[in-house]
């Protein structure tokens, strides 16, 4: 870095560092924290949100064989978009990054509010995973341009807490929209809050962000990878009335091979060149997480399953959808205070338990399911939002703790979240092909889907293992 970039750098700390009003919600940060607060929940509420509303958008433009691709689409787009965010506030600076997020994010909310087919409706929410990884990436990388140092480790908690936030949002509006056959317009209102918020951008924050790093250029050949196998594995159900599902499968496993292939070769990677080096844990880390969050994924289609097997109004069919989530975010107040011992323990507890509970959830499955059994479900899915969260802080811990470096262990643990996103779009392609060999059968489809989590998840075990051992080593 050079003396004159030192310089600036450190006028423009100190300048945060001085007097003013130090309360985040003060009239002179409010703005900020409401722009970094709801360009996150925007992104963590639509998953939940679309998946409350999919039952009726299904209902009124068809496109059922499709079902996947809302989720697949919308995911795959963030994750691309996720590693644009340095290069997009080098480029624009904070205004710019989140002038372009909130303007994606706006035309696909827009664009799926007056969808007329369901092809139509997933290139929508394409363009809205663009803006939303953009979004999700910048909650937490603007906050050092747009607010006084004194109030950073706030922000940063407020973004956090933004994720809970959605996952309670999120499906208690799809659901009162869909009870209330309002789902065009309920996108309209998210293209406006992403209007405003866009506008409230342009004087609330910097022109330009205060960096000292140059971003790394873009891994396009493993994004390019990444992007074909899990369009290839979502494309796979569309085919299977021509026999072709299985090529599409076998295709789809073989660019996950190639991904992982290319990361480890590659200069410039979606993940840390770490989880590629010989005896280093982070690879285990990582798997974890990719298990445990495949568990999350079941709330894409457990509204419809409450709705059409239980016989739920569309908003408590979208609460239900939260209900992993929500034993997800507040296992996590519990786990923090878990010693290394019982940290070590959810280390394979964790991925035991979100097994049993997908499996469970399979077992309960019935054509007119009671309010009993609905009940079962809801505590079959809490139980594995608990498993996530006994030991999602702890993998966080451990992936910032891969190296000595400093700037590294950021990379590691920022490289979660991409993980997450990852995992995310493939499992979603998978769950439509479980789905699709159900030949239309609703409770096939969901022991399917819930049995393949099963799977998925127990084989948490391994990493689990692994990343004990090398604790142990460790000592």
């Amino acid at each position: 870095m050079t003396e004159n970039a030192t310089n600036k750098t450190e006028d423009a700390g100190n300048a945060f560092e001085g007097g003013g009003d130090v309360r985040l919600f003060s009239a002179a940060h409010v703005v900020q924290a409401s722009i970094l607060a709801g360009g996150t929940v925007l992104y963590a509420m639509n998953l939940y949100f679309t998946a409350a509303l999919l039952p009726s958008i299904v209902s009124d433009i068809g496109g059922e064989a499709l079902f996947a691709w809302v989720a697949t689409g919308f995911l795959i787009a963030a994750v691309i978009a996720s590693t644009l965010v340095a290069g997009t506030i080098a480029a624009l600076g904070a205004k710019g990054a989140y002038l372009v997020g909130f303007s994606g994010f706006a035309l696909g909310s827009a664009a799926a509010a007056v969808s007329g087919t369901m092809e139509l409706f997933v290139a929508s929410r394409i363009l809205q995973g663009v803006g939303g990884g953009l979004l999700a990436g910048l909650g937490y990388a603007v906050i050092r341009s747009a607010l006084p140092r004194a109030l950073w480790l706030k922000a940063a908690a407020l973004v956090s807490a933004m994720w809970g936030v959605g996952a309670l949002v999120g499906p208690s509006l799809g659901g009162v929209s869909g009870e209330l056959g309002a789902w065009r317009t309920a996108y309209a209102v998210l293209a406006g809050v992403a209007i405003l918020l866009g506008v409230l951008c342009i004087r609330a924050l910097p022109a330009r962000a205060i960096t000292d790093r140059v971003p790394e250029p873009l891994p396009y050949a493993s994004l390019l990878v990444l992007a074909g196998a899990a369009a290839s594995l979502s494309i796979a159900p569309m085919l299977r009335p021509a026999g072709h599902d299985s090529l599409a499968i076998a295709i789809g496993a073989l660019l996950l091979v190639l991904f992982l292939a290319v990361e480890s070769r590659a200069r410039h990677t979606v993940l840390p060149k770490l989880a590629f080096a010989r005896g280093n844990q982070l690879k285990w880390v990582y798997v974890l997480v990719a298990t445990l969050c495949a568990g999350v994924m079941i709330e894409t289609y457990v509204p419809l399953f409450g709705q059409q097997l239980g016989g739920l109004s569309p908003v408590w069919a979208g609460f239900l959808g939260a209900a992993l989530s929500l034993g997800w975010t507040g296992m996590q107040l519990v786990s923090v205070k878990f010693g290394p011992r019982l940290a070590r323990a959810a280390m394979i507890g964790a991925p035991s338990l979100l097994a049993v509970s997908m499996a469970a959830f399979g077992l309960l499955q019935a054509p007119e399911s009671s309010p009993g059994r609905i009940l079962a479900w809801a505590l079959a899915l809490v139980l594995g939002g608990v498993a996530i969260g006994a030991v999602f802080p702890h993998l966080s811990v451990r992936a910032m703790g891969v190296s000595a470096d400093a700037a590294e262990g950021e990379k590691a643990a920022a490289a979660l979240s991409t993980t997450q996103l990852i995992s995310y779009a493939l499992v979603s392609a998978l769950l439509g092909i479980f789905a699709a060999g159900a030949h239309g059968d609703l409770v096939v489809a969901a022991e399917r889907i819930s049995f393949g989590l099963a799977a998925i998840a127990g084989f948490g075990v391994v990493p689990g293992l692994m990343l004990i051992r090398s604790a142990r080593n460790a000592r």
